[in-house]
């Protein structure tokens, strides 16, 4: 198996063990709260966790397809190359004084 094919497979599994029980908790939490709303004459407090819980996914989905779109996810080096070199350039055109 190739270097690159075995990343990509580490990479599915770490996915796999981390997303599969926090969709459960999410899941499970937010059907909590539709069942407090429509069950319980006092429910009304629980609209507010359900707008957050919702609104709080849709902006990280978005986060998520932004930074896939712009390549983000392609070169994951690169960003610290790119520190190094500029605080190098800085560095050489800082004057040094004493």
């Amino acid at each position: 198996m190739t270097d690159r094919r075995r990343q990509f497979w580490v990479t599915v599994a770490m996915a796999v063990l981390i997303l599969i029980p926090s969709m459960y908790g999410f899941v499970g939490k937010f059907v909590e709260f539709v069942h407090i709303y429509r069950g319980s004459e006092g429910g009304g407090f629980a609209v507010a966790p359900i707008a957050n819980y919702l609104l709080a996914s849709a902006g990280f989905f978005c986060m998520l397809l932004w930074a896939s779109w712009n390549g983000m996810f392609r070169d994951v080096e690169q960003p610290k190359v790119e520190m190094l070199e500029n605080e190098m350039r800085l560095d050489q055109e800082r004057p040094v004084h004493g």
